[in-house]
């Protein structure tokens, strides 16, 4: 099995209710790849929660150990501004291309903060993994839970770290390291980290596991540590 860590939020595209956010996308990446997949995280205590829980479940996601938090809303992602059609001058280009502020994600208020406190909780209820994935940038305190936990479990970890983000100290000696990138509009960087997962949850060696993920998504590079 394989453990997700990370608070998804609603994802709304036509008017449809999805799951977003890194970590329901790593999940659903590696549950559509047949593995079993529980994600531990905490949203709100609404009806963009519940659309979330359902897309998850039909998407093959356990949520046995997803917490809700009454006192915050579940944070909500829509399109960004409709400028996709507004390519700054030629001889003003923009560093990251001309449509990557109008397609990166905005996410409309932040949501319930994931504890580690909400994480070892979690872990609670899920004893039997193999793969425990870290799926967003989090604190030193809940990344030292996660790596005792997998210690304990001897699972593999997989970390997910912001650029220029410290990898802390005393995690387990086969931990695998991805640097997110600043938007994943299409959910790319998910999916290549929920197929690694998936591959790792196999029994797959870490190095073909990581060559046949970028290999499946059409990859021909990307950061790891």
């Amino acid at each position: 099995m394989i453990v997700v860590i990370g608070s998804p939020v609603g994802r709304l595209d036509d008017d449809v209710l999805f799951a977003g956010g890194t970590a329901s996308r790593v999940a659903l990446a590696a549950a559509g790849l047949g593995r079993t997949v529980q994600l531990v995280g905490v949203t709100g205590d609404d009806p963009t929660a519940d659309g979330v829980v359902l897309d998850l479940a039909r998407g093959g996601v356990g949520h046995v150990a997803l917490l809700r938090d009454p006192g915050r809303a579940t944070p909500l992602e829509t399109a960004g501004p409709d400028a996709i059609d507004d390519e700054p001058p030629p001889d003003e280009p923009s560093p990251d291309g001309p449509d990557a502020a109008a397609s990166a994600p905005v996410v409309a208020a932040s949501g319930p903060a994931l504890e580690a406190a909400d994480v070892e909780l979690g872990l609670r209820y899920l004893t039997d993994f193999s793969v425990v994935v870290l799926a967003e940038p989090a604190d030193a305190e809940t990344v030292a839970v996660v790596a005792a936990a997998a210690r304990w479990g001897e699972a593999r970890m997989i970390l997910v770290v912001g650029a220029d983000q410290a990898v802390a100290d005393g995690l387990p000696g086969d931990v695998v390291v991805f640097e997110s990138p600043p938007n994943d509009p299409d959910g790319a960087f998910a999916a290549l980290v929920g197929a690694f997962a998936a591959a790792l949850d196999e029994g797959t060696d870490a190095g073909e596991a990581f060559r046949s993920s970028i290999a499946s998504d059409g990859w021909t590079e990307a950061g790891s540590a």
